[in-house]
């Protein structure tokens, strides 16, 4: 069975000046690869891994190209032109992909990015995009352990800090106040279950809670900075947070925690703007 909108491997059954044949079945009958996507050297009966989708004509047509995002993903995609019908993205093919005026969150403009789901439209049977993401997320209970590492997607820019997306499937709040970092919308990334309230609603951060492993590491590090540095670097408690993220990649709290161990065991001495390493 063919899958719209999603890479399928399909045979070659017939090769043309044009390009090649795949056999899409009793339903789709033979699917063109156009000849500039197509393998330089393939014959009959090879099988091929193709994405499948609708040419500018509707004609169902197939392509090695690769698309910036399959039926059921997310992605970030680029405005490149508006009609009567919605605005149309640039997805990496020939044929741009629409997003009908109704799955418009707020009205898009060309040259603009936005974060978009990609679907199949059951009414027209043909591959869409909607910028109304909550519509396309679980509402079901999240099934997730404080702690567990998750794919993220940044989704949106909030007055709490940003909302994103876990796993491809729900939805989840990193807080201004833990991110150290900058992010930006479609960013992919990796973080970390911080919890899960009673209201189903979720948290995430971007660094493992804290542990004694990872001060330890930090304050390893820490250590060679000072080294590499002769000695001494410009930092202290009162260095913004985002300076030190830059030079240590942890928050600020976790960096008081390793300096002051380093200040316990008479490896530092702490100025008012700077660490020095203890002779």
């Amino acid at each position: 069975m063919i899958k719209l909108g999603e890479y399928n491997i399909l045979k070659v059954v017939k090769i043309v000046d044009f390009g090649v044949y795949l056999d899409g079945g009793d339903y789709w009958g033979e699917i063109l690869l156009p000849k500039e996507t197509a393998p330089a050297e393939c014959k009959e009966g090879d099988e091929l891994k193709v994405f499948i989708y609708f040419d500018s004509e509707d004609r169902v047509i197939a392509t090695m190209s690769t698309p910036k995002a399959v039926v059921g993903e997310f992605a970030l995609m680029k405005v490149v032109g508006t009609s009567k019908v919605g605005a149309f993205l640039d997805w990496g093919l020939r044929k741009d992909l629409l997003v009908p005026f109704r799955e418009q969150r707020d009205e898009m403009v060309v040259g603009r990015e936005y974060l978009v789901y990609v679907y199949v439209d059951k009414t027209t049977d043909r591959i869409v995009a909607s910028t109304r993401l909550n519509r396309f997320l679980d509402k079901n209970p999240a099934d997730y352990e404080p702690g567990q590492e998750v794919e993220l997607i940044v989704a949106r820019r909030t007055d709490l800090g940003y909302n994103v997306i876990v796993n491809n499937s729900h939805e989840a709040v990193i807080y201004r106040n833990e991110i150290f970092q900058p992010l930006s919308i479609g960013q992919h990334l990796i973080g970390y279950i911080k919890t899960i309230r009673e209201d189903g609603k979720i948290d995430c951060i971007l660094q493992k809670n804290d542990g004694h492993e990872q001060i330890d590491r930090l304050a390893a590090l820490i250590l060679a900075k000072l080294a590499e540095n002769g000695g001494s670097l410009a930092v202290s408690d009162k260095s913004d947070p985002e300076e030190i993220y830059r030079l240590f990649g942890c928050s600020k709290k976790n960096y008081k925690k390793a300096v002051g161990g380093l200040f316990k065991q008479h490896k530092v001495i702490i100025g008012e703007k700077e660490l020095k390493l203890k002779n």
